[in-house]
């Protein structure tokens, strides 16, 4: 009974608890707000509720922008690069609050205390992969907060899938665990194996119609992951743009590491590089199985590309 109470008073409020920089000013949304702060008193332990007002005038609140995935499309580097700017507060771990059944459970206050502490001109961010590719999750985020705004990094689907594939073989291989090869997930009786999840979360078209039901396509900023990696500046100056950020982030932010291969950051003096496990060589593939990959996402990424009016260059999209 409590599960199906909670449910629904989710589904009536749109709740923020401070006025967001992306957020259109109107008194619908200033009655959201008020209507957030009553529901986390009303879900909260009292005590719970006091514990994210800071002295110095911080506080824990629902996030305004969430980058929703794609997994391994360059999540994890938008976060950082984005966190360089001094107006974004961001969530360090991911908090699957949308697509974990437990978490969802928890309540919005729940929530709340995985957010960090941040100010009121601040823009709280929040990064789960594997909320674009989870079908519940739309209509949950939009529930919450219809204003919000999402980001969205997408890379080469084929170039995806071998990165998706990587991450999980290191994993199992830092557990002394086997694994099979890439060709036992992506063959199967002689043909490509398209129930291999790791293809699925490939088919950005079929995901991204999901969340289209629900936001409009100028609430969600599509970041290239691979301009990203080859050059971030551009992609992030677009992002600051999305957000109504001022331009606080500059070229020299960036800067190639030539030992790990790609860009590191700058803030302050300071340089730091992304995880060592960022960056990993794919398996080598034979080419015609790589060839079959890309055949499979031609169509797919042509619907794509017009369901979201860009095109990306990707392998797939030049007929062979």
């Amino acid at each position: 009974m409590a599960a199906f109470l909670l449910g629904a008073v989710l589904l009536i409020v749109q709740p923020q608890i401070v006025p967001s920089r992306p957020a259109i000013n109107s008194k619908a949304e200033t009655s959201a707000q008020s209507a957030q702060r009553e529901l986390l008193k009303k879900t909260s332990q009292k005590n719970d509720f006091k514990e994210n007002i800071h002295s110095n005038g911080s506080c824990r609140q629902l996030p305004q922008t969430i980058i929703i995935g794609v997994r391994k499309g360059g999540t994890r580097a938008l976060l950082e690069m984005l966190s360089l700017h001094p107006d974004i507060a961001a969530a360090e771990s991911e908090v699957h609050f949308f697509d974990w059944e437990d978490h969802y459970r928890n309540g919005l206050q729940w929530y709340v205390n995985q957010m960090p502490f941040s100010y009121p001109h601040q823009i709280t961010v929040e990064k789960t992969p594997a909320y674009f590719t989870s079908p519940e999750v739309p209509e949950r985020v939009y529930n919450m907060n219809q204003s919000m705004r999402l980001l969205l990094i997408l890379r080469d689907p084929s170039e995806r899938v071998l990165s998706d594939y990587t991450q999980v073989f290191y994993n199992h291989m830092q557990k002394h665990k086997p694994y099979p090869s890439i060709e036992q997930f992506l063959i199967k009786d002689g043909e490509l194996n398209v129930d291999y999840k790791a293809i699925n979360r490939s088919l950005y078209y079929v995901h991204m119609q999901k969340w289209l039901k629900y936001f409009p396509l100028d609430h969600i900023h599509i970041v290239d992951g691979d301009k990203l990696i080859k050059d971030p500046f551009p992609e992030i100056e677009k992002v600051e743009r999305f957000l109504k950020l001022s331009p606080q982030i500059n070229a020299s932010n960036f800067y190639f590491n030539k030992t790990k291969g790609f860009y590191c950051l700058r803030d302050s003096g300071r340089e730091r590089c992304l995880h060592e496990s960022k960056g990993r060589a794919h398996p080598q593939v034979d080419t015609r199985l790589l060839e079959k990959l890309h055949e499979y996402f031609y169509e797919p990424n042509k619907k794509f590309f017009e369901l979201v009016g860009r095109t990306f260059d990707w392998h797939s999209f030049v007929a062979s």
